[in-house]
């Protein structure tokens, strides 16, 4: 894609001089003959690099320059020129963020250079701020927990797939931890220095949604008060992450299905096309084949991104993983806490794994987060878990056998009822109402059975 340039110098024949010199270099140029003006064209576009002259009727070109750098971090290379060639001036253009200074009379080879060297510290500035930002967020390989078989072959999956640039379909249910995959693979791939961008296809309704991925032009809908990228630009060598996109509209699966296939975007409002590289992997918590059959979903578009698959198994098909799981959140949070280590006994490990978890691995690692919360103690127990843990555990049937003399079932689960409404009373201090809860008994029951049973309670 062309860079975009501002130049900004009160004499006009500066202006057209420069405008016909980078537009042979095959710059997309616009001018202003003041302050005011490059202000005015800065509110409503965004440039790539700013040419500015330091002398100016309504202002200083330094002035100018605090102010394009004040605005963005990622904001506009900027240029001085002057015809006063002074050190001193230099010197302070550059503490104020220029990316150089040329004096005039130019010197055509000279100020093609100073542009281009320009641009490319730009970039490599804002490649810096994004790389800076991803670690600190560590989204890494290493966050990936598990040691169960499917996860396994998983991770041999996403290290040979990332290699490549095929569209990628993440497929499983909510909390399983689909961007983490994701970003597995950008940051494993060839692309990792650029950038990772990712949306909600869910979130937005259908016209947000066309100007987020493609961007749009200054007045091409109420409120575009000037020009955007979408991300697919954004993300031009990157990786794009579409999440949630079974719930595209019918009309945003046309628009995604020929970016896709020609690699080309265009702007709400606009009728220039942009050529793309953009690896693309997106992802869903619906069977888009059923969504196919009802006509909810594009048949062409679905074998567009499901050129490579991967499915997440819940974390109910990889209980093994939940102690590892545990043990990487509690030592994420004791330091985000900024608590001393804190461990977890054998008796809630196997209440954990005896939870069904419907909300996966997201479910889990709240629950880690709010036990070290509320935990006094330097051991998380079951004391520290939520009700709703105990009352709707798993029973594992490998632990239920019935002998070969057979049993008196009656008596044998009214033991098992004693043996919990004891535990019941001892977690809550002996308090029946609260025992009662914990049980998902009226008060009148509890009552009734722990007298029947010889149980103590207040």
């Amino acid at each position: 894609m062309s860079a975009r340039l501002l130049i900004v110098d009160d004499e006009a024949s500066i202006l057209d001089f420069l405008s016909l010199l980078f537009q042979q270099e095959a710059y997309e140029v616009e001018t202003a003959r003041s302050a005011t003006e490059a202000r005015a064209a800065l509110s409503g576009k965004s440039f790539d690099l700013v040419l500015c002259d330091v002398m100016m009727p309504d202002g200083n070109g330094i002035d100018l320059l605090r102010e394009i750098k004040a605005a963005a971090e990622d904001g506009p290379a900027v240029v001085m020129m002057t015809a006063y060639s002074s050190t001193k001036t230099a010197i302070e253009a550059m503490k104020h963020g220029a990316a150089d200074y040329i004096s005039k009379p130019f010197d055509v080879e000279e100020l093609k250079i100073v542009a281009q060297k320009a641009l490319e510290r730009a970039e490599l500035a804002d490649e810096n701020v994004y790389l800076r930002r991803e670690l600190a967020q560590k989204y890494t390989f290493n966050n990936i927990i598990g040691k169960s078989p499917r996860m396994q072959a998983i991770f041999s999956l996403i290290e040979r797939i990332a290699r490549t640039t095929s569209t990628v379909l993440v497929h499983g249910e909510s909390g399983t931890g689909k961007e983490l995959i994701a970003r597995a693979i950008h940051f494993a791939s060839p692309r990792a220095s650029r950038r990772f961008l990712s949306i909600n296809c869910g979130a937005l309704p259908e016209n947000l949604l066309e100007s987020e991925l493609f961007g749009h032009e200054r007045g091409a809908f109420t409120g575009a008060v000037r020009d955007k990228k979408g991300l697919f630009q954004e993300a031009d060598r990157g990786t794009l992450f579409l999440d949630e996109i079974g719930e595209m509209t019918p009309t945003m699966q046309v628009k995604l299905l020929r970016a896709l296939q020609e690699k080309v975007v265009r702007k709400v409002g606009g009728n220039d096309e942009e050529a793309v590289d953009v690896r693309i992997i997106a992802a869903t918590n619906q069977d888009l084949e059923s969504r196919i059959a009802s006509g909810d979903f594009r048949e062409d578009l679905f074998y567009r991104i499901n050129v490579l698959p991967i499915h997440l198994p819940p974390l109910r098909q990889r209980r093994e993983d939940i102690p590892l799981l545990v043990e990487f959140f509690l030592q994420k949070y004791c330091k985000q806490m900024e608590l001393p280590p804190k461990q977890i006994s054998v008796e809630a490990i196997g209440m954990l794994e005896s939870y069904d978890w419907p909300g996966n691995v997201r479910e889990l690692e709240n629950l880690i987060e709010r036990a070290l919360a509320l935990s006094h103690s330097d051991t998380i127990t079951t004391r520290d878990l939520p009700v709703h843990l105990l009352t709707h555990r798993r029973v594992d049937s490998d632990l239920i056998q019935l002998p070969e003399e057979g049993l008196d079932l009656e008596r044998y689960l009214e033991g098992i009822r004693v043996q919990l409404m004891q535990q019941a009373l001892d977690r809550t201090g002996g308090v029946q109402t609260q025992a009662a809860e914990l049980l998902g008994m009226s008060f009148r029951s509890f009552r009734y059975y722990a007298k029947k049973g010889g149980l103590k309670g207040e």
